[in-house]
C-alpha cells in the first residue's frame, strides 16, 4: 500500500479544483473510468463539454495532480490519480473525532 502524506496547502488546492460542478464530473467520470482511464474525445462526449471547455477543466485538475495526460498514439488519454484520491481521502478522514471528549480514537492531552 503506497502511503501519501498531504499537506494542508495540497488539500486545499485539490479540494477547490473539485469545488467546480463541471471538474467534480469529469474527475468522476475518470474515477469510474478505472485505470484504463478515458480518452478525451469521449469524455467530451459522454459529458457534453465543449472543446476548450473540457481543455481548461482538464488543465486545472492535471496542475493540481488530480488527473494525468498520456498520448497514446494519436488518442489523448485522461487518467484518475486514485493514489493522490486515497491521500486526499485519508486527510480528510485523519484526525476525525480527534477532539472529541470520551472519543475512543481521540488523542488524549500529554
Amino acid at each position: 500500500m503506497h502511503c501519501l502524506v498531504m499537506k494542508i496547502d495540497d488539500a486545499a488546492a485539490r479540494l477547490e479544483a473539485l469545488g467546480n460542478r463541471t471538474r467534480l464530473q469529469i474527475y468522476r467520470a475518470l474515477v469510474r473510468a478505472g485505470r484504463s482511464g478515458m480518452p478525451v474525445g469521449r469524455l467530451q462526449d459522454k459529458l457534453k463539454i465543449p472543446a476548450s471547455t473540457l481543455s481548461h477543466h482538464i488543465k486545472s485538475l492535471v496542475a493540481v495532480g488530480l488527473i494525468s495526460q498520456v498520448r497514446e498514439s494519436t488518442t489523448l488519454v485522461c487518467h484518475a490519480n486514485y493514489d493522490l484520491m486515497r491521500g486526499l481521502v485519508d486527510f480528510l478522514a485523519a484526525e476525525c473525532c480527534a477532539d472529541e471528549v470520551g472519543c475512543k480514537g481521540a488523542r488524549t492531552a500529554a
